[in-house]
């Protein structure tokens, strides 16, 4: 066959995701782009629309019609860049939805519940907007998605993300100041008489980095060893047998203990480590100090109960949904950042 029976060859488009794929875009993208709206650059929406016209695509005129309407759903999206094995049955988020849930049924909506891997859908966020099935949407969680969400951000007002504000950026905020956790945790931990920090956690995210910087003020000021980074995973099949090899290696070390104090970047993470520390004949606080980040339900059930930085997640649900109704009715808002508690129990 010839090149001109290729050419002479007509591809059938019945669809919006046959569009996209002649396209070379996401569906999301195709959607956007024929309802001629600013998210999609001119460029690309030019493309998009002369093949429609080129190819006698019609857009169905009554789903058209239904998502210019209210639908009366919230879409509540978790972004997991920087962990792709942690699931939504992670103890935070649960508690986190579980506050949303019950704000957005009290104002009278669904929730719409999403988890995306962005590595492998880099329109997650355009593509759940431009479903048509949502009226505005909550981010859990920045991520490694920041720049994402602030291209989102640009042009689109009913969204709200929980996370951590830095001055400057586009998206709406509500979330802990998680910097100034990061200070309570170690001021603790070293009023105990601890002086060899390390800090359990991925230091990647925006809210985790923040926490670390936070300990590193607090180390610098008060004179004690830098805090050590300890990446550890969020997913505990991961997370268990990481922190059981940190342990191994900085508290059994052949020149004595390297570390005598923990900074949990969350409190899961915690109590991974206060099984480990058990497991390994190490008493919590006699050897090793302990301070965790959320103050979650398993904080109190601990052996001992866990000292932590609590983060009101009640709260922030409350200020989510509150600012994003606000942002439907066509108001702008401004970031609400929350101030950390330290929660004294009995491990640091």
């Amino acid at each position: 066959m010839g090149d001109s029976d290729h050419k002479g060859a007509r591809t059938t488009v019945r669809t919006i995701t046959d569009l996209a794929r002649l396209a070379g875009v996401s569906p999301g993208t195709v959607s956007r782009a024929l309802a001629g709206k600013s998210l999609v650059n001119a460029q690309t929406r030019e493309k998009i629309v002369a093949l429609a016209r080129e190819h006698g695509f019609r857009p169905n005129q009554m789903a058209s019609g239904l998502r210019r309407q209210k639908t009366g759903v919230i879409g509540v999206v978790i972004p997991l860049g920087h962990d792709i094995r942690q699931q939504i049955s992670d103890s935070f988020f649960m508690t986190l939805l579980g506050f949303l849930a019950d704000e957005l049924t009290h104002e009278g909506y669904d929730l719409m519940l999403r988890r995306v891997v962005p590595d492998s859908d880099e329109d997650w966020l355009d593509r759940f907007i431009g479903s048509g099935m949502i009226d505005g949407v909550i981010v859990i969680g920045q991520s490694d998605q920041f720049e994402r969400i602030e291209e989102v951000a640009e042009n689109y007002t009913p969204m709200v993300v929980w996370g951590n504000h830095q001055e400057g950026q586009r998206h709406c905020v509500v979330g802990t100041d998680n910097r100034l956790g990061g200070r309570l945790a170690v001021e603790q931990l070293i009023a105990g008489g601890a002086k060899r920090i390390a800090f359990l956690g991925d230091t990647g995210p925006m809210e985790f980095a923040a926490r670390f910087a936070g300990a590193q003020d607090v180390a610098a000021r008060l004179g004690v060893a830098p805090v050590m980074p300890l990446a550890t995973h969020l997913s505990p099949d991961r997370a268990g047998e990481e922190i059981a090899g940190h342990l191994a290696a900085h508290l059994r070390a052949q020149g004595g203990r390297e570390i005598d104090g923990i900074f949990a970047a969350t409190d899961t993470l915690a109590a991974l480590c206060l099984t480990e520390l058990r497991a390994q004949g190490l008493s919590v606080p006699g050897d090793v100090r302990l301070v965790g980040f959320d103050d979650l339900p398993i904080a109190r059930q601990t052996v001992p109960p866990l000292t932590t930085v609590r983060q009101d997640i009640a709260a922030g649900a409350r200020g989510l949904v509150d600012l994003l109704l606000r942002r439907l009715a066509g108001e702008t808002t401004e970031s609400l950042v929350l101030p950390p508690e330290l929660v004294l129990r009995e491990t640091a």
